[in-house]
């Protein structure tokens, strides 16, 4: 197979060599769809990359009669459904049969397995299989980046996150009745492995199956999938995602902290947001248990005044937002900074929140300290979440995962991990089709008076009405050297800005206050990471060259007693927060670099041409292969004997695929033919 492509205005090349070329005539010969030069392009991109060697020599499923078709021929054959979006497979089949040859030679093989066969091969597949894809589904997400950064959010600090949404969507059924009559058999319906009773939302339908999805918000990236029917173990597919995100952190050279994990309501409890803080990632999130309103610190907070009134752009709806920085989730468990939010009620009932006195609150949960972002900036992060629903929208206009592909889980779950797939490669080649740089936006703007509206940080906050006693700290007690032998934290000079000045002269923010139980002020300061990868004595402060983090330093502040003067010279205390700066958002476009693509590739002409079946072929004899009885079941064939059994033939015409109005830099990065323009 041979794929070129022809700059605008150009056209194609003679052939040197006997060829019968496809001719488009509406009278004799259905019209190519116009997917079938997006197909092309993918054919092309997943061989020059080895995406295709790959499922080939990992994702192996045998069977005893799966007959004489191999993973691979229903792997591409799925990849043609998810990127033509016809809406059922039997309208799928109908379009692709006058060019079922043309289509199955694009990805080296022979014969196109019939619409029952893919069927009976995704219900006999296993999980093992399903696994297999998914890993190299990851895999391919970290080996290669079409974006030149991950984008991410940064505070007031000017420190990166990088935002994960992860969320659940539902798919109904609605199974045909059957009779039930004593004298029949129980009945059993095709959807009763796949989908099960939950809950439907605002779809039609008796039973649904539910997938949670990861998403990464600045570049649009799918993380992963993981399916269930009803409502899914949502708990345990949680855990599993987590694990995607640890290591999509470690691929990318980021802290597990800087990594913020954006969760809906449906997480909310208590145990979930154990799991999460537990796994040391950041967490926005609503929080359901509002038994924390009842906590003596949370009440104490809510007798004060909010530390700020927010009105929603769209709705217009106020709310007054109680900010309480250190708040036990449940006894002896881990502490979170709780957002209050609280309106009055207008009707009876309320469908989120809790409804106390005439007022509503809603609670959000965050690792996120003050004063990088304030309780607004939270708010508004979560609230942004919105932005994934935009994407799932546009996935199921543009290629509708959800729709039922096989009455099996595996079979179904395998379906929808090639969706994603095709989703991530569309980013990618439209990026690398018309490059887009990244959009920057200043998602909450500075605000110098944030520092003194936000609460102090105290394990007893006073009240609004009696002044705050003023603390007076001493200097600052550094750790010993560790067994690293690296810089110890006195290396480290403090400076009149509240900043560190390291060994190397690279400054370090102070990121996190933390009172203790015994009084004191832990401050948490980290360099940049950029400084410590471009860092000469690396190897001396943090005795490792596999730079993974910026340096962290901690300093422990002890408070000095009214009474007790100080004799010697003022010593420099805990560092205030430097001035805020605007929270910014990273990220590339949603729609454009996508829709650009599907609008060059599907509205250029493409030619097909297929070389003459040389003589000799037609005349040879046709010695059938004669197997033994026990070669006759699939499993017992090698690998290699698999795959060769409906491998394109070297004795095959020859296929060339023509693509017009593709720019010549982008058939450099794919090893595409580059025709000559006019």
């Amino acid at each position: 197979m041979y794929v070129t492509v022809s700059q605008k205005g150009g056209h194609t090349t003679s052939m040197t060599h006997p060829s019968v070329t496809i001719q488009v005539a509406p009278e004799s010969v259905p019209s190519i769809p116009s997917w079938m030069g997006e197909v092309a392009a993918f054919a092309q991109v997943l061989t020059h990359v080895g995406l295709l060697k790959t499922i080939q020599n990992h994702v192996q499923f045998a069977r005893a009669r799966l007959g004489t078709y191999d993973t691979i021929d229903f792997v591409v054959v799925l990849l043609g459904y998810a990127l033509s979006g016809e809406r059922t497979l039997d309208a799928y089949y109908a379009r692709l049969a006058p060019f079922a040859d043309v289509f199955m030679a694009l990805f080296e093989r022979d014969r196109l397995p019939d619409r029952s066969t893919l069927s009976r091969f995704l219900s006999a597949l296993d999980q093992t299989t399903v696994e297999a894809l998914r890993t190299q589904f990851q895999a391919d997400l970290m080996a290669r980046t079409p974006f030149v950064s991950v984008c991410g959010l940064w505070d007031r600090f000017d420190q990166q996150y990088v935002v994960v949404d992860v969320d659940g969507t539902r798919q109904a059924a609605s199974p045909r009745a059957l009779p039930q009559l004593p004298s029949l058999p129980a009945p059993h319906r095709r959807f009763d492995q796949v989908a099960a009773p939950g809950y439907k939302g605002r779809k039609r339908g008796e039973v649904v199956r539910t997938r949670t999805s990861l998403l990464q918000a600045h570049t649009h990236q799918f993380l992963g999938t993981f399916g269930g029917s009803g409502n899914g173990d949502y708990r345990e597919e949680l855990k599993r995602a987590l694990q995607v995100i640890t290591s999509y952190a470690t691929t990318h050279k980021l802290l597990l902290a800087q990594i913020l994990v954006r969760l809906d309501g449906l997480y909310g409890n208590a145990a979930v947001l154990k799991d999460i803080l537990d796994a040391d990632v950041g967490l926005i999130g609503r929080c359901r248990d509002y038994a924390l309103l009842d906590l003596v610190s949370v009440q104490a907070v809510l007798a004060r005044p909010p530390v700020e009134v927010c009105t929603h752009p769209e709705s217009g709806a106020l709310r007054a937002l109680y900010d309480c920085p250190d708040i036990p989730l449940t006894a002896g468990g881990p502490h979170v900074r709780l957002i209050v939010a609280s309106h009055p009620a207008t009707s009876a009932s309320t469908t989120i929140g809790k409804k106390r006195d005439g007022m509503v609150y809603e609670l959000f949960v965050t690792r996120l300290a003050a004063p990088a972002f304030s309780a607004k900036d939270v708010l508004d992060l979560y609230l942004h979440r919105g932005s994934f629903e935009t994407v799932l929208a546009d996935e199921d206009v543009e290629q509708d995962p959800d729709r039922w592909c096989s009455h099996t889980p595996c079979g179904q779950e395998f379906w929808q991990i090639l969706n994603q797939w095709v989703w991530n490669l569309r980013l990618e080649l439209g990026q690398h089709l018309s490059p887009t740089p990244m959009h920057t936006t200043e998602f909450a703007p500075a605000n110098e008076s944030a520092l003194a509206s936000e609460p102090a940080l105290a394990s007893e906050p006073a009240l609004a009405s009696e002044p705050a006693p003023t603390l007076t700290y001493g200097p600052p007690q550094w750790a010993r050297q560790s067994f690293t032998r690296g810089y110890p934290g006195s290396a480290f000079t403090p400076q009149p800005d509240g900043r560190l000045l390291c060994p190397a002269n690279h400054p370090l923010y102070p990121q996190e206050r933390r009172p203790e139980r015994d009084g004191s002020l832990r401050v948490l300061y980290a360099a940049r990471i950029g400084d410590c990868r471009d860092c000469l004595v690396r190897a001396q402060c943090q005795e490792n060259l596999l730079t993974i983090k910026p340096r962290r330093v901690s300093a422990v502040f002890w408070p000095i007693p009214s009474d007790q003067g100080l004799t010697s010279a003022p010593m420099l205390g805990p560092p205030q927060p430097p001035a805020c700066s605007p929270v910014m958002w990273g990220d590339w476009p949603r729609c454009h670099i996508r829709r650009n693509w599907l609008k060059v590739v599907r509205s250029e002409t493409v030619d097909v041409t297929m070389g003459a079946i040389p003589t000799h072929d037609r005349t040879a004899g046709t010695d059938e292969h004669v197997s033994t009885r026990q070669q006759r079941a699939h499993w017992r064939f090698s690998w290699q004997q698999r795959l060769a059994r409906h491998a394109r033939p070297v004795t095959a015409p020859s296929l060339t695929i023509t693509i017009h109005g593709l720019s010549a830099s982008f058939a450099h990065i794919y090893a595409f033919g580059l025709l000559a323009a006019a």
